[in-house]
């Protein structure tokens, strides 16, 4: 079953760098949407996936993420 996680991300200070961590959750096998906020510094994610790949994925485009 789909489930919603929320993720603080930090190190974005653009807009540039909102599509850069979009594009590399969306790649994370199991996630079916997902929504990144500049000024929340976060990243809501949806779909049945390992949250350690998010995490993953998100270190590898040079920022930090952590489940909220």
């Amino acid at each position: 079953m789909a489930e919603t996680k929320v993720f603080e991300v930090t190190g974005m200070t653009c807009d540039n760098c909102v599509h850069h961590v979009t594009e590399a959750i969306k790649g994370v096998p199991g996630v079916t949407s997902v929504e990144v906020s500049l000024e929340g510094k976060s990243a809501t994610v949806v779909g049945e996936f390992d949250s350690g790949k998010v995490v993953e994925a998100v270190k590898e485009e040079g920022y930090e993420a952590a489940p909220c």
